[in-house]
Parts: C-alpha cells; structure tokens; sequence
C-alpha cells in the first residue's frame, strides 16, 4: 500500500510538471518545427524591428511608438529609439530601457518611464510576432531580425525626418566660397520639430550660440523631406518660407552630427551641425529631465490610415 502511495505520488508529480512545462510551449508550431517557449521564441532573433505602418487599433503605447527596433535579451527590453547612433550604440542593440517576463504567451514589460504595459504575444510566422495590448486594444507587428543582416542603413534613410529631430538646433558650420549670393546666406541655425504635424520648422540668424536655448528663433515654418529617383543616400528638402519663397535643398548626410545642404538655385553648399543631442526615451531626456515647451519628443507615425483591430480581447 505504502508502495501504491508513492508511485501514485510520483505520478501526481510528474502530472503537474508536464502540464507546467506544456503551458509554456508555443501551440501553434510553424512549418513543423518542434515546439519552443515564449522566451525562446523572443530571444531567436536579435532585433524586432517595429513596423509601424502595420499597426492595428486606434491606441498607442508610447514605447513602441517611438522605438525603431526592440531587443529581448536575458530579461532586459533594449530600444533603439534614435537615428544618431543607430547600428552602433548599444552594439546595435540601442539602449536598455526596461525589464520584461515572458510566461504562457503573455509579455509583461516595466518601461523605464512609461511603466507597466502587458501584451499578448502571437507569431505570425517564421521571424514576425504580433504584441497584442489589451487595455488599448492595439497591435504592434514586430518583424526578427539578427543584427549581422539588418539593413540601418535604410531604416535611418528612411526615416530621415526623425534624425533632423534629435538635435535642439543645426547650426550652420560651413558655407562654400562657389555660389550666388542668396537669402538663405543669413539663416545661421535650423530647427526641426517633432510632435504635432511633425513638419514645423525653426530658423534663426543669430550667431555664435553656445546654448540652443538661447538661440532667438526669427521664422516658423513648414518643412518637407522627400525622395530622389534611384538613391537612397540622397534627399530633397523644402523650408517655406513666406516672405521669400520655398528654399529647395538636396539633403545628405555627413555623419551622425552633421549634413550637407546642396541649394540648387545659387549652387551654394551648406553644412550645418547638430547641437544639443536629445536621447529619447519618452517624457525625459537623457538626465531624467521632463522636456517642456519647443522641445517635444518624436514619435513614429503611421503612413497609412489607422484601422480596427479585428483581434478578440480573451483578458475582459
């Protein structure tokens, strides 16, 4: 009888562990591939990008909207949330945002300012998941990626508009000897605005400012960046300008903290220089500080109309 107990004991025991570790397993395996837990699955691929584009539902959760890739390493949620750096800080990973668990399909993350968000997590196929937030009833589509073969290149270049954002002010560095005189000779410093209709521009003629803060902004204006025909490397960008016209510029990078403007009406070659790097992570920049007033903090945009989501809230 005591014998009888014990096998029955183990057997109860063993129950209970299979049924634990079976809860963990991801159900709906593709391609055949043997089943792997939800933290497997997060870790399998290096980078998820966040393709913006393809959300669903009219909520937002804030991380995500800013965030150009996500990393899950080892319980620590990394974000690349700028262009400057982008490939390079954090080893490509960006920066360390967060604190994550992952159990039973159900991701819960504590962001660093945004606080607690929960997710539940779907795969789509091989290298795409989908982040289900319940309590906005939104989805945010992530596609893996391993760093060696993701292109920054053309997510920086694609998403240029973001880059002119993450500097207080551009301040006009060089000016070529070749070219006619013209007015834009006297706009010593640029500003690009996030926020709002995310195309609202600042210039100004000051000179010699060592802090953007000081800088008298003269004009307020529209500003567009568009494509050129068979180069990623090379952009239009148009100030208006009431009271003279548009200025046209072709727009090329230099490097994370500097860009060349090429005006073509009087062949003059600008570069201007980022100051006043903000880093983003939402509300605060890189010292904790909440950022008030001009400077509000970039977030992603959709390019096509928002839709509903047709995903079922199983949390209610």
């Amino acid at each position: 009888m005591k014998t009888l107990k014990l096998l029955l004991g183990f057997a109860l025991i063993a129950t209970l562990f299979t049924s634990c570790y079976t809860e963990e397993i991801i159900v709906n395996d593709l391609d055949n591939q043997p089943g792997i837990t939800l933290n497997q699955l997060l870790s399998s691929h290096e980078l998820w990008y966040v393709d913006i584009n393809q959300t669903l539902g009219n909520g937002e959760t804030p991380f995500l909207q800013i965030a150009f890739t996500v990393s899950f390493r080892n319980g620590v949620l990394y974000a690349n949330n700028n262009l400057v750096g982008f490939g390079n800080q954090g080893n490509g990973y960006g920066i360390d945002v967060g604190t994550y668990d992952a159990y039973n399909m159900i991701l819960d993350i504590n962001h660093d300012i945004d606080g607690y968000e929960t997710f539940d997590v779907y795969q789509i196929d091989s290298n795409t998941i989908e982040l289900y937030n319940p309590f906005n009833d939104t989805s945010y589509f992530l596609n893996g990626y391993q760093r060696n073969t993701f292109d920054y290149d053309y997510v920086f270049y694609d998403n240029i508009h973001y880059f002119l954002q993450e500097y207080e002010a551009w301040e006009k560095t060089y000016t070529s000897d070749m070219g006619a005189i013209n007015e834009f000779d006297n706009e010593n410093y640029l500003q690009f605005l996030a926020g709002g209709n995310d195309s609202e521009f600042k210039s100004s003629q000051d000179v010699n400012i060592g802090n953007p803060d000081n800088i008298y902004w003269d004009y307020t204006g529209i500003y567009g960046v568009g494509d050129i025909s068979n180069t990623m490397y090379l952009k239009t960008l148009t100030l208006d300008y009431d009271f003279f016209d548009n200025e046209y510029f072709e727009l090329s990078v230099i490097n994370d903290q500097r860009i060349e403007l090429f005006h073509p009406s009087s062949e003059t070659v600008y570069e201007f220089t980022g100051r006043g790097y903000i880093e983003f992570l939402r509300e605060a920049d890189a010292t904790g500080k909440r950022i008030e007033g001009t400077k509000q903090l970039k977030k992603r945009k959709q390019k096509s109309a928002k839709k509903d989501n047709p995903r079922v809230n199983t949390r209610r």
